[in-house]
């Protein structure tokens, strides 16, 4: 084994005010030349803060290292100083970041951040560095390279922006990438994409890889070797295959037991409870100058469809296809043509009034739990607020009772009810989430990428979750999604968006084992479906 980087009994604490809390406890692996090592673990398993100390990027002295050792070559990392270090980071060891948007300047033009990576390391002139930039835009498959050199970062897409993060980190012919989840943030056909450019990269540099993930999925078909971390320890490390297939750890077991699993479909006779037809929205880009719509795009382009009582239809597609905005559009929150009808009440009919009244039976379950959660609003009264928009009339000891029936449905303890967002795990305020929607008893639930943001371990508890929810309550949920392993474990029925169009639509089982569209086929392919 030709080995170049070596982790040998690596500790990494904080301190904090008077304690300090232990992040990872005495940690080995080792990395080879050409390999590729998966890293998988939920949030605060320690995977990311092992990394970062491979080249120093620690909030030192905050973070301090009671033990251990990590090796490039011969050279010692933590007894390197800033000297040793500036020719390591980012020429021999490179590193990509999750968010592209926050990790490139928005001020500069791409160009000048990827030159400015080599110009660092190489004594070369601008005017060489700008050619070895187009070169490594077109290495990483960014179309035009020559004129997107003088982009700024807003005008790329996710899958671009991460593209230029990874010449930025080719730029100097490192022998280690680390990547720490590069591909979260993207779209199901755009990560895609960035493996294969990665696992190709790495075989025409002869580079090794540290990839970061939670996604099991991916990482079996991409890493050779996979650690497994769980607060700050790694519980078990093997070649893929044979921890995939024998795996030793009680942990590892349950993360593979994790994922989303598909419940018995029932066959659903049941009238329709909402129906959708024709619907259209549009926004203005570019107006007159006496206020007159000149160009305008279709964010949703004549959409029908119909929901069935206690029935899933999962809307997916990539970003910009239109499925939020059809979702605003359903629960009445932003301006369409077309009709949609509740129970065949239209509610374009309604007055505002009534309108009002008439939304307790469609509520919103967002992807981003934190942020649509009020912050100075405890748990009781964010969970409770709908009771009192929606029922007025209901005396408090029968919102209290309500309160707490839902909060057992959930999974919640009472004892949460006077404690604010910012307490509680990324799970448990998904779970306040769906309390918050269920409370005023919604005939249908939107949920909008309610899993994306979660640990696979915590998603699929969440996922179980809406599932008994569903059949206790008999609710009708339009589930929005770019993952198909949660649209197969959840949906009964599938509408395929493009470009604001419904390319597709029909039976779960259908279209997974005979997609009539291309695009149907190419999202199918470019999942990474586990199976165990």
């Amino acid at each position: 084994m030709n080995e170049i980087l070596k982790i040998k009994n690596l500790s990494v604490s904080f301190k904090q005010d008077d304690n300090d809390f232990a992040a990872v406890k005495n940690l080995s692996f080792s990395v080879s030349k050409n390999e590729i090592l998966g890293i998988v673990g939920e949030s605060g398993s320690g995977k990311s803060v092992s990394v970062l100390s491979i080249l120093k990027l620690l909030p030192y002295p905050k973070a301090y290292h009671p033990s251990g050792e990590i090796l490039y070559k011969d050279i010692s990392i933590l007894d390197s100083d800033e000297d040793v270090l500036r020719k390591i980071r980012g020429q021999k060891i490179s590193f990509i970041f999750q968010e592209p948007m926050s990790s490139l300047n928005p001020l500069h033009k791409i160009g000048k951040q990827i030159s400015e990576a080599i110009t660092i390391h190489q004594n070369i002139d601008n005017k060489t560095a700008k050619k070895k930039t187009i070169e490594l835009l077109e290495l990483v498959k960014i179309k035009d390279a020559s004129n997107r050199y003088n982009s700024y970062p807003h005008e790329l897409s996710g899958g671009q922006r991460q593209r230029v993060m990874i010449a930025i980190a080719l730029a100097n012919n490192p022998d280690i990438l680390i990547a720490d989840e590069p591909t979260t943030a993207l779209d199901v056909t755009v990560q895609k994409e960035i493996i294969d450019l990665l696992k190709e990269l790495q075989n025409r540099l002869n580079m090794a890889i540290i990839f970061i993930t939670h996604d099991l999925g991916l990482i079996k078909k991409f890493a050779d070797n996979i650690i497994v971390m769980k607060d700050g320890i790694k519980v078990e490390g093997n070649e893929v295959n044979e921890l995939f297939s024998n795996p030793q750890h009680e942990y590892t077991k349950k993360l593979l037991a994790s994922i989303p699993k598909e419940k018995k479909q029932i066959k659903n006779d049941n009238d329709n409870i909402l129906t959708a037809k024709n619907i259209k929205v549009s926004f203005p880009i570019k107006k007159s100058f006496f206020g007159k719509i000149i160009k305008e795009i279709k964010a949703v382009d004549d959409i029908s469809f119909e929901l069935k009582k206690a029935e899933t239809l999962a809307v997916v597609g990539e970003s910009g296809s239109g499925k939020t905005t059809l979702a605003n559009a359903i629960s009445n929150l932003i301006s369409y043509s077309g009709d949609v009808k509740i129970e065949n009440i239209n509610i374009n009919k309604l007055s505002k009034k009534e309108l009002r009244q008439y939304r307790k039976n469609i509520s919103i379950v967002f992807q981003d739990p934190y942020n649509s959660l009020n912050p100075k609003m405890n748990i009781k009264d964010i969970i409770i607020e709908g009771l009192d928009i929606h029922y007025p009339n209901l005396s408090k000891y029968q919102k209290n009772k309500r309160l707490l029936s839902i909060l057992k449905d959930v999974g919640l303890d009472k004892s949460c009810l006077y404690k604010f967002p910012h307490e509680f795990s990324g799970g448990q305020r998904q779970r306040i989430a769906i309390a918050r929607s269920l409370i005023i008893n919604p005939k249908i639930i939107i949920l909008d990428e309610p899993t994306s943001a979660l640990d696979i371990t915590i998603q699929s508890q969440i996922i179980e979750l809406l599932q008994t929810l569903q059949e206790k309550y008999q609710l009708s949920y339009i589930f929005i999604s770019h993952d198909m392993n949660v649209v197969k474990a959840l949906a009964n029925r599938i509408i395929v968006l493009k470009d604001g169009k419904v390319v597709e639509f029909g039976e779960k089982c259908d279209i997974f084992s005979s997609p009539k569209d291309k695009y149907t086929q190419q999202l199918i392919n470019a999942s990474y479906h586990l199976e165990i």
